[in-house]
């Protein structure tokens, strides 16, 4: 099966899942999450990303971020990968690679998904029955986002900076989405974009992207290509 092309565009914010080899774990320790967190922000800082949300769950993280550039997110996962497989690597005597090949990615449609895309990350503890409430849980972004807990990593996009004139009205706002009932249709989308790395919107949002991207998006064919007759 062909790799599918990355998708990247300048200031449109991007969901992103990195997993362990096999599914197995990737933190062990608090001084593991920390650390990651430390290689992220440094990353992001180099390469000019703004962070929204992420959530680091034992065996693979979350991340919804925004690139200044065409590249930038590559390079943060690139610079997070080396850092950090070092550091474990050193750390607990071990050898080989700790991610999957690859991350999935999927360009999101702010105006309709960025909220529900941040919930539904924030959200991974207490569907894993981590926890009973995302504020139980330490390593996300949510005891920011809802409670204003100070957090160098996070900068709020414009979508979520427009729930309240001012940062206790977003606060309070933001927390009143993990109240309500979850949207099952847009968290059915936005999984199973990210899972095929397609991008997260309507039929309107698929188009500006391809525009954007100046070439046509879709699902890679499986197999061996056919031959032209």
């Amino acid at each position: 099966m062909p790799r599918k092309t990355r998708m990247y565009v300048p200031d449109v914010p991007c969901h992103i899942i990195q997993r362990g080899n096999n599914r197995h774990a990737t933190f062990f320790a608090e001084q593991d999450y920390l650390f990651y967190l430390e290689c992220l922000f440094d990353a992001a800082q180099k390469y000019h990303v703004n962070i929204h949300a992420y959530v680091l769950m034992t065996n693979h993280v979350h991340l919804l971020m925004s690139p200044a550039e065409i590249d930038s997110i590559s390079l943060v996962m690139q610079s997070i990968g080396r850092r950090y497989v070092q550091y474990v690597n050193k750390e607990y005597k071990r050898t080989g690679t700790l991610w999957e090949g690859r991350h999935k990615a999927s360009l999101i449609d702010a105006e309709h998904y960025l909220l529900a895309c941040s919930r539904y990350i924030e959200m991974n503890p207490v569907k894993a029955n981590m926890v009973s409430h995302p504020s139980l849980y330490k390593w996300s972004s949510y005891l920011c986002n809802a409670e204003g807990e100070a957090n160098k990593l996070i900068s709020p996009h414009e979508t979520y900076c427009r729930l309240g004139l001012n940062r206790f009205d977003r606060q309070q706002s933001y927390a009143l989405l993990f109240k309500n009932d979850v949207d099952t249709n847009k968290n059915r989308t936005i999984r199973n974009a990210v899972q095929f790395s397609m991008p997260t919107g309507d039929n309107l949002f698929k188009a500006l992207i391809e525009q954007q991207l100046n070439r046509r998006i879709g699902y890679a064919n499986r197999g061996r290509p056919k031959i032209e007759r």
